[in-house]
């Protein structure tokens, strides 16, 4: 993952291109990851609007809408992924969020990560659980959420 020959992702941004669809990301654990490794398809910016690297949970709260709560749960992930397209006017969000570790957060073990999608206001959302140091939970992140959008 995350280089700019990454299949999954350039699969990701030819499908939205021949939909003529725009695609926003709002991140968490990721920290960036997942924007990144899609800026670098080519091509991208015809159909990537961009992301919101939202760490903090208060910045979950203020400029996602996520409602205060844990921020690691199926909620918290679609409405960051709601938020996300609402605020960059895209078709398509992805939104990322969890635990990478070494300790646990909100009583959730490393590994943990929700991933949501938002498709013209359908959301989907999956748990997982991956195993590993905090960058392999971030790769795997990004691989998993680029897998839901194909």
């Amino acid at each position: 993952m995350g280089d700019a020959k990454d299949p999954l992702a350039t699969r990701v941004g030819e499908r939205l291109e021949a939909q003529s669809s725009t695609l926003a990301v709002a991140e968490s654990l990721t920290g960036g990851l997942m924007s990144s490794c899609l800026a670098r398809v080519e091509g991208s910016g015809r159909w990537f609007r961009g992301g919101v690297v939202a760490y903090a949970s208060e910045v979950k709260y203020r400029v996602l809408g996520v409602r205060p709560g844990p921020v690691v749960s199926e909620q918290a992930a679609r409405q960051m992924a709601s938020g996300a397209a609402s605020l960059l006017e895209s078709d398509v969000a992805v939104a990322l969020t969890g635990v990478g570790g070494p300790d646990d957060q909100e009583g959730q073990p490393p590994g943990t990560v929700w991933i949501a999608t938002w498709v013209a206001g359908e959301e989907a959302a999956r748990r997982f659980r991956f195993d590993g140091e905090p960058a392999e939970v971030c790769a795997a992140a990004c691989d998993s959420a680029l897998g839901m959008l194909d």
